[in-house]
């Protein structure tokens, strides 16, 4: 069954593709627009599953800065379908719905979904954490300090969350709070074998802190959870080499190196064909490179 993909730490890293159903996307690649938007969904999930995706992230409301709020209810009739659609399609593959909303992640999964991946950590709406014990799926954490009305938008580069104050430490900081985060999930009755941390790069973070998680997912590691990786396009990336969203395809790929060697256990990206090509060679060369040590002794 798909969803037993992340019910133990995964032997490899696994690659998300992003499937969103929304007119507005930061990297352009929203299918809201669409006029048969769940076939478009179908088309490009099917793309990704022949490119090697191991899990499709389905989201219905957009967490770029200066978005607007989606009503459950309407949030709920974009993605249902969809993922309907989707397990009818493609059996095979995990399903995960991107929704910090109780009602939304009930309908996800009612519509075949196996995974609740929440941006707020059940830190918006409490009550998605007796859906995620209900049913007993795994559950993505990310660590997530943005205030909505607190961004810079740059015509080009895109928008990127204020970042607040960490105070010393930035690492140690974030992940005592991921690890705070985690804990609550399992006080709400989620089982710790089920949760799956997001450091949340992009979200309150500067460039250089959203790199330095990137750098230290293997310390992130040591919390007790697998980690996510969620890099792609970003535009911590587009302040760094002055790119805009759909120029950022190379340097997403050297994130998803760089999380392979640091032990993430998912990359979550848009570009699926190229990152699992990344992801598998990366994983290869670790392996040579094992192998070849220990031949030497």
């Amino acid at each position: 069954m798909p969803r037993s993909i992340l019910l133990s730490p995964p032997s490899r890293c696994l690659v998300m593709g992003i499937v969103n159903i929304t007119p507005d996307s930061f990297s352009g690649d929203g299918l809201g627009r669409e006029r048969d938007i769940i076939a478009a969904a179908v088309a490009q999930s099917v793309k990704f599953f022949q490119a090697g995706v191991d899990i499709l992230d389905i989201g219905g409301e957009s967490t770029r800065p200066g978005a607007a709020y989606i009503p459950a209810q309407e949030e709920a009739q974009r993605v249902a379908p969809v993922i309907a659609a989707l397990r009818a399609e493609l059996p095979d593959v995990a399903i995960s719905i991107d929704t910090y909303k109780a009602s939304v992640a009930q309908a996800a999964l009612s519509a075949g979904a196996d995974i609740i991946n929440d941006v707020w950590a059940f830190q918006a709406d409490p009550d998605i954490a007796a859906v995620a014990q209900a049913a007993n799926c795994p559950v993505i954490l990310m660590h997530n300090r943005s205030k909505p009305g607190h961004a810079e938008i740059d015509r080009v580069l895109g928008g990127s969350y204020t970042a607040p104050d960490y105070g010393a430490g930035f690492l140690r900081v974030v992940c005592q709070e991921m690890a705070d985060l985690a804990q609550n999930a399992i006080k709400a009755g989620v089982s710790g074998d089920r949760i799956i941390l997001d450091p949340g790069v992009g979200f309150g973070k500067t460039p250089a802190q959203n790199m330095a998680l990137i750098e230290g997912i293997d310390v992130i590691r040591a919390i007790g959870y697998p980690v996510l990786l969620g890099a792609s396009r970003k535009s911590f990336m587009g302040r760094v080499l002055n790119l805009p969203a759909d120029d950022r395809r190379d340097p997403t790929l050297a994130t998803t190196a760089l999380a392979v060697q640091r032990g993430a256990a998912i990359v979550r990206v848009h570009d699926v064909e190229e990152n699992v090509k990344v992801v598998r060679m990366t994983e290869a060369m670790l392996q040579a490179g094992k192998a070849a040590r220990a031949e030497r002794g």
